[in-house]
């Protein structure tokens, strides 16, 4: 970069200061005012229609309903979509595509669009940093502005939210559902290609670990990272967070059918975009509001398609939130356990296995109508529910399983990439065959007496019984801070048979940051799946491995997994066919006393002495943090109960 010189700062040569403006013509025409609008509308309702018209809106066209189309757009692209500044991720990248697409058909359709934006962080590019400090409690900062938003404009006649990621797209689902009589729908921002000669965005987060093993070379991991992202939008190509996000969406029945998971930038992305418009004035028309749609049984049905599509565990977090914010109950520990050993997981998608099919084909496949048509086959759908598309989710369904639509993606599956959908979306029995088990055990032990949570299904199948258990049984080695465990890691310090446990990353240590710069590391390891790991943080949903996470109490609330030291012994039961896990201190530096001794002795002990919260937890963290425990905690969805916020308060003051 060559040097600047201040005169470049201060002025610029040439610019006209006479050309310089005081007045304007004005907009042509008149405002469509009656006598009764000027005698009864509030003043901010008649200025909104002047500012309508200063930004360039016809004053004739101001009489249609107004709709407010809210996204997570980020960074800034020429029309030939080339950046003139970068967004954090690809999932906020094209979003502004559906915004314009969606808002083209609005007024197609005499409607009034307006928009804005609430951009959102992405949580691989602060894996490992200061950033991830913010991630989770960003979520609700987000829902918060939007809410915010919405009652912004007090005229709108319904929301379109527009969202992909891991963040954004959470915050946008809570936001939506405080909608309550009034109608919104949800555009997903669908997926990123794969590479055709490449890997997957899951996979290349791990070229910094495989190097460190030697297991790649500088030019590989160079040449690899920059494929990864073949397209320029979308989230990422395997079921984290931000595709499973897009799957509970369709399945609460605020996105339109087959909307999840599509490839960004596509026709069919886009023409998602048009539709969920006419929907939203669909349902206006049909005086169907939000609070219509996301019924409790909506959230069973979220639940239910969840399990079946063996997500991320982020989900946990994210589900309650959301009911909490459409003023319905929260899922419990005990609803989601219910749910997971009722629901097969039957979808064969990266990181699950066994084959591991990205998003985009699970979307070629039939996405979540597609699952949802063999769980109605099962019986396990509420299909009375309604959805988006102004009718139930039974009919939904109907339409599906006749339509040209499902047909000609599965031959377009087929046809480009040689798969055959019914391997990708399986039946409840062959999938069984295939030895496919439910997505997730919740651990409950010594060691987490409130609960933790464990994806069984990205457990090595060859560690597992003919019973169908996995049992890990192991010297703990103890870390209090992410940098410390990925050192020991590339060190080769861990050995085979480890429990790593990781400390202080929970909401009061580090705002429950996500590690899967740990468990990606992990991976890298010859031994890999004969080490597990016990933190009171999160995982990605790309993360595989005996990952026991989202330990309550957490080591800075006294928790029992702040008492564990080098050389305790942990074991670690996870059987797949019952679907029940525990997690409990059975023996000290090779001493078996197991695990009924073990709650006694942890009892006993004092938290380590070393627990601190990350030096650099900012104070808008520490607030999060204890807003959210007072209101539940981590079970109860990370979210502000307000009533119970107020009665601590009116408790500390007396």
């Amino acid at each position: 970069m060559r040097a600047i010189a201040v005169e470049e700062v201060l002025e610029s040569e040439g610019l006209d200061l006479n050309g310089v403006a005081t007045h304007a013509a004005g907009p042509e025409g008149s405002l469509l005012l009656t006598p009764e609008m000027l005698l009864t509308e509030p003043s901010g309702n008649l200025f909104g229609l002047s500012q309508d018209v200063g930004m360039g809106w016809e004053a004739r066209r101001l009489g249609g309903p107004e709709v407010l189309i809210l996204s997570t757009q980020g960074g800034m692209r020429a029309e030939d979509g080339t950046p003139i500044a970068l967004g954090f991720h690809t999932g906020h990248w094209e979003v502004g595509l559906l915004v314009a697409e969606a808002a083209r058909a609005l007024k197609a359709m005499e409607a009034l669009p307006f928009a804005g934006a609430v951009t959102d962080p992405c949580d691989g590019r602060t894996q490992g940093t200061t950033g991830m400090l913010d991630s989770l409690p960003y979520r609700n900062d987000a829902a918060i502005v939007l809410r915010r938003l919405m009652r912004s404009l007090p005229t709108r006649a319904g929301v379109l939210g527009v969202a992909t990621c891991d963040k954004g797209l959470p915050a946008m689902l809570m936001a939506l559902a405080s909608s309550g009589p009034l109608p919104s729908v949800l555009i997903p921002g669908g997926v990123t290609l794969l590479p055709e000669n490449g890997e997957d965005a899951g996979r290349v987060q791990t070229i910094g670990a495989r190097f460190a093993q030697g297991q790649i070379s500088l030019e590989y991991a160079a040449e690899m990272g920059c494929k990864a992202c073949a397209s320029p939008g979308g989230g990422c190509q395997f079921l984290g967070t931000a595709a499973t996000s897009q799957v509970v969406a369709e399945a609460l029945g605020l996105a339109l059918p087959h909307t999840a998971l599509a490839p960004s930038g596509q026709p069919i992305w886009l023409d998602a975009a048009r539709r969920s418009a006419a929907a939203l004035l669909r349902l206006r028309q049909m005086s169907v509001g939000t609070r219509d749609i996301l019924t409790d049984g909506a959230f069973e049905n979220a639940m239910v398609v969840y399990a079946a599509f063996g997500g991320s565990t982020n989900l946990l977090l994210h589900v309650p939130a959301i009911a909490h914010a459409a003023g319905r109950k929260r899922p419990s520990v005990a609803d989601w356990m219910r749910v997971n050993r009722e629901v097969p997981r039957i979808v064969d998608a990266l990181p699950n296995g066994p084959r591991g099919f990205a998003t985009v084909q699970v979307f070629l496949a039939g996405g979540v109508p597609e699952v949802m048509l063999h769980l109605r086959r099962a019986g396990l759908l509420d299909t009375t529910a309604m959805t988006a598309a102004g009718v139930t989710v039974g009919a939904c369904l109907d339409w599906w399983e006749q339509s040209e639509r499902r047909r000609k993606l599965k031959e377009n599956l087929r046809e480009r990439d040689g798969i055959d959908a019914d391997e990708v979306i399986l039946s409840p029995d062959r999938a069984r065959e295939r030895g496919l088990t439910s997505t997730v055990c919740f651990p409950v032990g010594n060691v987490a007496p409130e609960g933790s949570v464990v994806k069984s299904t990205a457990i090595d199948p060859e560690l597992i019984g003919e019973d169908g258990v996995f049992l890990h049984r192991g010297p703990a080695r103890v870390f209090t801070a992410e940098t410390d465990a990925i050192a020991a890691i590339n060190a080769g310090a861990i050995s085979a048979g480890d429990v790593m446990v990781l400390v202080c990353c929970g909401p009061r240590g580090a705002g429950m940051q996500e590690i899967y710069q740990i468990t990606a590391a992990l991976k890298a390891l010859p031994h890999c799946r004969h080490v597990a790991l016990l933190t009171d943080g999160r995982f990605s949903g790309v993360s595989t491995g005996a990952c026991v996470g989202h330990i309550s109490p957490e080591a800075l609330a006294g928790g029992p997994v702040g008492k564990i030291v080098d050389g305790d012994v942990i074991e670690i039961r996870i059987d797949r066919k019952q679907m029940s896990a525990s997690v409990h201190l059975v023996g000290e530096k090779g001493n078996i006393f197991g695990a009924e001794d073990g709650t006694r002795r942890v009892a006993l002990r004092a938290s380590r002495g070393d627990l601190q919260a990350h030096p650099e937890l900012p104070d808008d963290t520490k607030l999060w943090a204890a807003l959210v425990e007072a209101s539940g905690g981590i079970w109860g969805g990370c979210v502000y109960d307000v009533e119970r916020i107020e009665e601590k308060l009116r408790g500390g003051q007396r």
